[in-house]
């Protein structure tokens, strides 16, 4: 990722952090552009909840430095930096109604009661709680008393909301509108936005940049559609979707052996005769007679996902994993093809510890 340093509103340079003699976050360094929806993606313990405690002032650092609009933040206590906080268990005032939820921090700064009221009823509407002003607020839904926590983040104008794991203890019906909500609203304010998650569909919905972390250190950044279809390495391709991962040799650029057979592919840049990885997505591989296939196997199961099956088929003493509409049968030989554009090389090296 690279921006303009006037873009910027956020900075960590060379972050790390120890609890005890266990090292959870490693010269971290990454930036956060303004009006950006950035996401932090990793299996849990990797380090993206302490990002964001750090972020917010909630955990200091062993070493390194925090950048705010070009400013140092190692110092300022959580309250006074212009960011705020969602978390997974929403933390509601239950002696109090939705409205004074949304108003405390207002009545905290000791804003002019005619101000705090415009504020508050702006931002219930613009959350869809215009009305529930006087509901209490364990008598909502899930969704509902989520809302009304991004409205009482909010309400305080930010420049940085971060949010961790918010969506986590909604059933999955709701977690999807939740996405789209959010997504609404980030763009409707023009706030950034960091978001953790250890949930891959989720990122890739709502994100406009994605970092992948794995045991303290950043796997990748880039936009979902790149991290998905490019990914840097074995972990990045394995937690980021399904994959089929095989190991390879690049023969020359555009030209690839694996499974003993070569294929055109649409990379280059490798040594001759290179050892690589070659990853190729579920999805991307096309189902065809057994007679005219690339690469020949036998169908070891087969389970309906709703929009496609998934099947396993084994070539080569291998298991492969394919995504298809159409439906075979265990135990049917059949035949894959798949085109250069599905084919991603990848450099063998170990993946990041």
């Amino acid at each position: 990722m690279n921006s303009p340093k006037n873009d910027l509103i956020l900075e960590l340079k060379n972050i790390t952090k120890k609890y005890d003699n266990t090292t959870v976050l490693e010269n971290l360094n990454l930036y956060v552009r303004r009006n950006e929806f950035i996401t932090l993606l990793g299996p849990s313990g990797c380090g993206k909840t302490t990002t964001l405690n750090i972020i917010a002032g909630f955990e200091t650092v062993d070493s390194g430095i925090i950048c705010f609009e070009n400013q140092t933040i190692n110092l300022v206590p959580p309250h006074k930096r212009q960011i705020n906080t969602v978390f997974q268990k929403y933390a509601l005032f239950t002696h109090m109604n939705v409205y004074e939820n949304v108003a405390f921090g207002l009545r905290i700064k000791k804003l002019p009661k005619n101000e705090i009221d415009i504020k508050v009823k702006a931002i219930l509407k613009l959350v869809d709680l215009e009305g529930f002003e006087k509901r209490a607020t364990d008598s909502l839904s899930g969704g509902q008393q989520q809302r009304v926590a991004i409205a009482r983040a909010l309400v305080n104008e930010p420049k940085v909301l971060l949010l961790d794991e918010p969506l986590g203890a909604l059933d999955l019906k709701l977690r999807k509108e939740m996405q789209l909500e959010l997504k609404k609203i980030q763009k409707k304010l023009g706030i950034t936005f960091i978001f953790v998650t250890h949930d891959q569909e989720e990122a890739l919905t709502m994100s406009d940049t994605i970092v992948v972390m794995n045991k303290g250190k950043i796997q990748q950044i880039g936009k979902p559609e790149d991290i998905y279809n490019e990914p840097n390495n074995k972990f990045v391709a394995k937690f980021i979707g399904d994959s089929n991962i095989l190991d390879g040799i690049m023969l020359e650029d555009y030209k690839v052996k694996f499974e003993d057979k070569i294929f055109n592919c649409v990379d280059s840049g490798f040594q001759e005769n290179e050892n690589i990885e070659v990853v190729i997505r579920p999805e991307d591989i096309k189902i065809v007679p057994y007679e005219t296939g690339m690469l020949k196997g036998i169908v070891n199961s087969i389970i309906f996902k709703g929009v496609h099956y998934e099947i396993e088929v084994e070539i080569n003493n291998k298991k492969w994993l394919i995504h298809n509409i159409k439906h075979v049968n265990t135990g049917e030989k059949i035949g894959i093809d798949i085109y250069p554009d599905d084919i991603h090389i990848m450099r063998k090296i170990s993946e990041a510890v």
